[in-house]
């Protein structure tokens, strides 16, 4: 389905004409066209403040891990935590005071780090205590996501490689007429087994190239819990699913495409998530309410996204700004609500 208002912001910074005029079936429904806009100019407005959407959307630089001049930063938003603990690895997956998160006012956690506390590959999780309760998290800005083959539960790994992915290539121009070809990387090989993201570079994106395409839309990106999602039960929306390979095995997929002069789109879902709560954000810090509404999506039985809070838009828009979708073209194709 359509999303029939980020198309008409698209077409409104392509010419003057409205949406109504692109497209007259959509005459009757006018008026409500022109309310919607006016609702989504203020609610812009009034979340973007004196930021562009390029600005506002580099968030993710402050939330999550970071590797900083003097060692690492986390931070996360939780505003119904009573407390927060960094855990893994580097703690014996032990609870430890260095690793205690602070609140500040606006319910936003986070703990400033020596550099020799963390290092590249080391996994970690939130220990998150609330009111009535405690659990295991995930930090919603994590960057990469590995399921253990045992016990299958998932964790965050550090990602920080010594020497950062080197991206030869540019983005390609936009072509005046896209040609799609959509696909999905797991099930993009002839053998019965999920494909990688190294398999899809080398086998077949020359196969994309040499029939004439000039972009790829690429499906279930985004980590998912259950593959049989077809990845619209996405859990980690900052994460490229560790099931293909990693994020530099990604990037080298994306800088391999535009060095053969082809776009690439990521199907991505805005409107909902997983309801999983230990690996996704459903009842993040004991309130299921924090990024969603109160009911479910009927037709996925998952998680609607509250865009009314402008901390959720934020949210959403710097978390798939962030490093692993980094200089790629991006279409919002997700299933609307």
């Amino acid at each position: 389905m359509i999303d029939y208002i980020s198309f008409f912001r698209y077409t409104r910074n392509m010419s003057n004409k409205t949406l109504v005029d692109l497209d007259q079936w959509l005459a009757p429904h006018k008026s409500i066209i022109q309310a919607r806009e006016k609702y989504i100019s203020s609610k812009l407005k009034m979340v973007l403040g004196d930021k562009t959407p390029a600005e506002f959307a580099m968030g993710f630089l402050h939330f999550g891990l970071h590797k900083t001049d003097v060692g690492w930063t986390f931070r996360e938003w939780a505003p119904n935590a009573a407390r927060i603990f960094l855990v893994g690895d580097f703690s014996d997956w032990k609870e430890h005071e260095e690793f205690a998160l602070n609140r500040d006012k606006n319910g936003e956690w986070s703990v400033n780090l020596p550099e020799n506390s963390l290092r590249h590959g080391q996994k970690y999780k939130l220990r998150v205590y609330w009111s009535g309760g405690d659990g295991w998290r995930l930090p919603s800005y994590s960057n990469y996501v590995v399921q253990d083959e045992n016990s299958v539960n998932f964790s965050a790994v550090v990602w920080s490689p010594k020497i950062p992915y080197d991206w030869q290539y540019k983005t390609p121009p936009k072509p005046k007429v896209p040609l799609i070809y959509e696909a999905h990387v797991g099930m993009s090989s002839q053998e019965e087994k999920v494909a990688s993201f190294s398999e899809f570079t080398a086998e077949v994106l020359p196969r994309i190239k040499e029939s004439g395409y000039n972009t790829i839309q690429l499906m279930a990106i985004a980590e998912h819990p259950y593959y049989g999602s077809f990845g619209y039960h996405v859990s980690n929306f900052s994460a490229v699913s560790s099931r293909f390979g990693t994020p530099d095995d990604f990037k080298k997929l994306v800088d391999t495409a535009h060095g053969m002069g082809l776009c690439v789109i990521i199907d991505l879902v805005h409107a909902h998530a997983a309801k999983n709560e230990v690996e996704g954000l459903s009842n993040f810090a004991g309130d299921p309410t924090q990024y969603f509404k109160p009911t479910n999506h009927p037709e996925w039985d998952s998680r609607l996204f509250d865009y009314g809070k402008p901390e959720v838009f934020a949210f959403f828009w710097q978390a798939i700004a962030d490093g692993g979708w980094t200089n790629i073209t991006l279409m919002d194709l997700g299933l609307m609500a």
